[in-house]
């Protein structure tokens, strides 16, 4: 997950100095951490990473709802980690961790179910393909993101993010086969796999 951007959609990463709006738990009633985890489907005591964790709300919440899961929550920029931990230990939930970008490399191929919640847009084509090479064989990655389709009151704006078939265009130039398709109120969700080599 390095720094190089080249591909992204979203000219800047997101500002640690706004992460209170990702600790605000109005959050899930719009996206819902039950329904995710109902289309993530991880297989018991498999292992979930939230790539981009961001303040860990919602891997904490993962985490006390699936208490059989390894949760691995991974952010990149040092002051969200500095949150990470601190809802992390706030929470009191075994079954987490919080790591950083250096610790992928023992990850490679091993990750059932990835989950990547409003970063499609900030991933550059090097962090998409660090993120295809975690998965296990048979894993799955759900990528929740902003509709650039839909009218929204809050969200990134419009010309920074996706619609659904320009986000699967942008999957599958990254390796990746999407299988599965759904939406939330703001938001599209894929369910991708990685493609076969031809």
């Amino acid at each position: 997950m390095g720094h190089d951007r080249s591909g992204a959609k979203q000219p800047d990463r997101f500002d640690p100095a706004r992460a209170s709006i990702l600790d605000d738990t109005g959050r899930f009633a719009y996206v819902p951490p039950a329904a995710l985890l109902e289309a993530l489907a991880p297989p018991p005591s498999s292992t979930l990473l939230d790539f981009g964790a961001g303040t860990g709300l919602y891997a904490v919440e993962f985490a006390r709802l699936r208490p059989d899961l390894r949760i691995l929550a991974l952010d990149e920029q040092p002051a969200m980690l500095e949150h990470l931990r601190s809802a992390l230990a706030q929470a009191g939930v075994l079954n987490l961790a919080a790591i950083e970008p250096p610790a992928l490399a023992a990850l490679g191929g091993s990750v059932e179910r990835i989950l990547a919640l409003n970063v499609l847009h900030e991933l550059g084509d090097d962090a998409l393909g660090a993120l295809r090479g975690l998965l296990a064989p048979g894993g799955a990655a759900l990528f929740v993101d902003w509709n650039a389709e839909v009218e929204r009151p809050f969200g990134p704006p419009k010309d920074h993010v996706y619609g659904p078939s320009e986000a699967e265009r942008r999957l599958a130039g990254a390796g990746f086969a999407v299988v599965g398709r759904s939406a939330f109120a703001y938001h599209y969700a894929l369910r991708a796999v990685s493609a076969p080599f031809r």
